[in-house]
């Protein structure tokens, strides 16, 4: 499936915006991608297997709220760095 990445993590892609990458969930796809891309997992999910807090992270345009979140009939998955700050 298509992963669109910010500015944030395209260092990791080698420059690319989009790559494809696949898991039956949202952690498998996040494991596939850092096999990719070594260090491009631990910029998204923190020691606790969370997604870190500044990082949102959506599938199909819908806000992914849980890692085991199954990827069945998925076709996008985004992940958006948060702006923070004032």
């Amino acid at each position: 499936m298509r992963v669109l990445l910010p500015t944030m993590l395209r260092s990791y892609s080698h420059g690319a915006a989009e790559v494809d990458a696949g898991g039956a969930t949202l952690a498998k796809l996040l494991d596939d991608l850092d096999r990719q891309f070594p260090g491009i997992r631990f910029r998204v999910i923190d020691e606790q297997d969370r997604v870190r807090q500044h990082v949102r992270i959506f599938v199909d345009g819908e806000v992914a709220g849980d890692l085991a979140m199954p990827l069945d009939g998925c076709t996008v998955v985004q992940v958006v760095g948060a702006l923070s700050g004032g």
